[in-house]
């Protein structure tokens, strides 16, 4: 897959779809890499967009620049790679993490978007003692130590039940993320608050968001609704965080009717 070299790293990112296809761009959450958005990328395709996945920095087959990062930074990455692509505006989804990212684009860089949607993500997330002990643990004891509640986080018991062979890979996805790259990106996170950002976004924004997600509730997801003047929400049965994968034909439904409607 090619690499894109700017902002003093190298991002790993991959392209599928007609040339001629308005871009759709796909940003990942802590611990994944671009194949979290496999399920989605034939729906797209389909539909007749062109999808743009990368593995945001500290992640995948990214490059591992030392940390702390800052949404600022993260963001700017995905700017940078739209320039170095030659790419004046796209559509843009991210999870959780790549929801942030996301954020931080609509307000910063609305121009660059067609519209944005904004999936098991949130504005804010406390205490930072929490994020605080998650980097302490992983610094001593590696991605092992938070894999399987991770992975509870992530998915509900009946998804985990019906899903062992894409559990099992995001399993591998978690326990390869580099400790550096996870921990920066946590230190991201904890410093974040985008609460004051919502207001400036003025894209058409849809946010997505698992009925049973622990992490990044339905109410999170409604006080983000409550912030974009133009967002709408959508809330998908029978599923936690990683909501594109454990339903991923609601989510495909819901992310791709948007977008068209959009386009």
């Amino acid at each position: 897959m090619p690499r894109a070299d700017l902002n003093a790293t190298t991002l790993n990112y991959r392209v599928d779809g007609p040339e001629q296809g308005v871009v759709v761009m796909l940003s990942n959450s802590l611990a994944a890499d671009i194949t979290m958005w496999d399920s989605q990328v034939p729906a797209l395709i389909q539909g007749g967009f062109r999808v743009l996945r990368y593995d945001g920095r500290g992640h995948g087959l990214s490059a591992v620049p030392a940390g702390p990062y800052s949404m600022e930074l993260l963001s700017a990455d995905a700017v940078g790679l739209m320039d170095l692509l030659g790419l004046e505006k796209v559509h843009f989804c991210g999870l959780s993490m790549g929801g942030m990212v996301g954020q931080m684009l609509g307000a910063r860089h609305g121009d660059r978007l067609i519209s944005l949607t904004l999936s098991s993500t949130a504005a804010h997330i406390s205490p930072r003692e929490i994020w605080d002990e998650r980097i302490d643990l992983v610094r001593k004891k590696g991605m092992a130590a938070v894999v399987d509640a991770t992975i509870d986080r992530w998915f509900t018991k009946a998804g985990r039940k019906r899903l062992p062979n894409e559990i099992e890979k995001i399993r591998r996805v978690i326990l390869n993320t580099p400790v550096e790259g996870y921990c920066a990106c946590c230190a991201a996170i904890r410093d974040m608050d985008l609460r004051d950002c919502l207001g400036a976004i003025k894209q058409r924004v849809l946010v997505l968001v698992g009925e049973q997600d622990l992490g990044t509730p339905v109410s999170v997801a409604e006080s983000i609704r409550g912030g974009i003047t133009s967002s709408e929400l959508r809330a998908i049965p029978h599923a936690a965080h990683f909501v594109n994968i454990e339903q991923s034909g609601a989510f495909n439904k819901a992310f791709v009717g948007f977008i068209k409607r959009m386009d």
